[in-house]
């Protein structure tokens, strides 16, 4: 798993911290000192938070397959809300929903 899932994990568990780095992380509060951390409270927390990132991958996905704003305007203008509607369902079919 990566160390920004580790990261972010120390950085919502310990309120206090104000910077999470290295591998295995570290943390250090505003004065610059060493913050004990729990390691399996830490891997927990950024498990949780990797699942739900890869739960959304699918959106991820879509979002750069989708044509532009401007150009999805366009193709309603140009073809109608049916055919549009055809280019997303396209997209949706493509990467369902988790």
């Amino acid at each position: 798993m990566s160390i920004l899932f580790h990261q972010k994990a120390v950085l919502q568990l310990y309120p206090n911290a104000i910077t999470a780095f290295n591998d295995p992380v570290e943390a250090l509060d505003k004065d610059h000192k060493p913050i004990s951390l729990d390691m399996t409270v830490v891997a927990n927390k950024a498990a949780e938070l990797k699942t739900a990132y890869d739960k959304l991958a699918y959106q991820r996905k879509r979002k750069t397959e989708y044509p532009s704003i401007e150009d999805q305007l366009d193709k309603i203008y140009h073809s109608g809300i049916d055919a549009w509607k055809a280019d997303i369902k396209a997209v949706k079919d493509k990467y369902p929903k988790g």
